[in-house]
């Protein structure tokens, strides 16, 4: 059983790397195709803005072949004839706007980009910039993979010579940021990638913990059959010697040692119909009906109860319990029986739980802690390590178990104790260290 777990967390270890190896290959894959479609855009985008200007010009130019004007006097004319720039016939704004519903129109909407318009008249400097057009020129010369300048002369482009276009312009565009644009243009297939990446990892840690806990809890239930076996065959093999016992002649004719027999057998029986109802009490447990036939009860009398309960279990191993009772208000709403045997279980491990070269020492302390009353059940005995301690709940669970019989008992006496506190709308928890001892504190709303 164990080789074939190891073999199939491998196997599914293996196929889940192999599929995140292949999805990000894949994801890579689109990102350049993608990165390839935004930088072809980006170019129909330039083109399609110098052609928009380039015909903004032609549109008040008069349309004059060259051939037609006096020799000699074509340049001088042509210069008087020639529009206007961009800049005297367009605002920043109205080319960024040009350029910003070009971007729109192609699919790249929110592109980031910077502007500038250089034309023979003035070398020195441009005629329009938008705002942050020479700081992101300097970026691009640091840095010219995420801030690509483009340079486009506004000539005609139908390649007709016989229109003048003066002054000569040229657009300088600066795009930036693209990688983010095309992160972004494509993240909800990442998103998606990723969210059936995180549901396959989710579903293989499940499966992971699901077959783990199954294996702890056949453990488990197998540990209890054993012990459940062990606890029962030792009262019944009492019985059978004591039943063999009576059939001697000698034993027959001693009425004390005949008492005294049948001691044994009453004892051994009434363990073992302990044992039985204990388990059947686990089995059959209805909160539903704990709630229904909760009355009030005062946890200071059952508290005396109780000491009166475990008195010869405390002299025999010569333990010592102490109770310091501060809590004013102890009435709450409880089971009668069933808030006293979940009480009546912290005792019994305090005991059943002590070492075995030092007398137990028990601390039995209340508090009021706004509407509630505090219980705690203080030992210092063998203690437990942080694993038990994180299962010490748990149904079956023992910190003794396979053939070590020490301690009695079928692991349900903590857990039954967990169900009843919770059916009483409080909680319990625990301290412990090995070798120094435990101690449980419960927390039960006041009437």
């Amino acid at each position: 059983m164990k080789r074939i777990f190891t073999l199939i967390t491998i196997l599914i270890s293996i196929s889940l790397i192999g599929i995140i190896v292949i999805q990000y290959s894949w994801l890579k894959n689109i990102v350049a195709i993608r990165k390839e479609q935004v930088s072809f855009k980006v170019q129909e985008v330039e083109y399609e803005v110098v052609e928009n200007l380039v015909e903004e010009k032609l549109r008040l130019l008069p349309a004059i072949p060259q051939d037609a004007l006096p020799k000699g006097s074509s340049e001088e004319l042509l210069k008087m004839l020639a529009p206007s720039t961009l800049a005297e016939r367009f605002t920043v704004a109205e080319i960024q706007k040009k350029i910003a519903t070009a971007f729109e129109a192609n699919g790249l909407k929110g592109a980031k980009f910077q502007f500038a318009v250089l034309s023979k008249r003035n070398n020195a400097d441009y005629d329009l910039e938008s705002p942050e057009y020479e700081k992101y020129f300097e970026i691009g010369k640091v840095d010219p993979i995420n801030y690509v300048t483009h340079s486009w002369p506004l000539v005609d482009l139908s390649g007709n010579q016989d229109v003048a276009l003066f002054p000569d312009e040229t657009l300088m565009l600066i795009t930036y940021d693209m990688q983010d644009f095309v992160l972004k243009s494509v993240r909800w297939v990442i998103l998606v990638a990723l969210l059936f990446t995180l549901i396959i990892i989710t579903a293989f840690y499940l499966t992971i913990r699901t077959i783990l806990t199954q294996k702890k809890l056949s453990e488990m239930k197998t540990d209890f059959i054993n012990n459940m076996t062990h606890e029962l065959r030792t009262p019944l093999a009492t019985i059978a010697i004591a039943v063999d016992t009576l059939k001697n002649e000698k034993i027959i004719g001693n009425r004390e040692q005949l008492l005294g027999i049948g001691q044994i057998i009453k004892a051994e029986n009434a363990r073992m119909n302990i044992q039985v109802e204990q388990i059947l009490q686990a089995a059959q447990l209805d909160i539903t009906q704990v709630l229904k036939d909760k009355k009030p009860l005062h946890m200071h009398e059952v508290l005396r109860k109780l000491e009166e309960k475990f008195a010869l279990q405390v002299a025999e191993k010569n333990a010592h319990i102490s109770y310091v009772l501060l809590a004013e208000n102890d009435e709450v709403m409880g089971h009668p029986v069933h808030f006293v045997n979940m009480i009546s279980n912290l005792f019994d491990n305090a005991l059943k739980y002590s070492k075995e070269d030092v007398d137990p020492v028990i601390k039995v302390s209340t508090k009021n802690e706004k509407n509630t009353i505090v219980l705690t059940v203080e030992d210092n005995g063998i203690g437990m390590s942080k694993e038990t301690v994180a299962r010490v709940f748990d149904k079956f669970f023992r910190a003794h178990t396979g053939n070590v019989h020490n301690v009695k008992g079928f692991g349900l006496g903590l857990n039954y104790t967990r169900k009843m506190v919770e059916a009483h709308d409080g909680s319990i928890s625990v301290q412990s260290e090995p070798g120094t001892g435990s101690k449980f504190t419960i927390s039960i709303p006041l009437q």
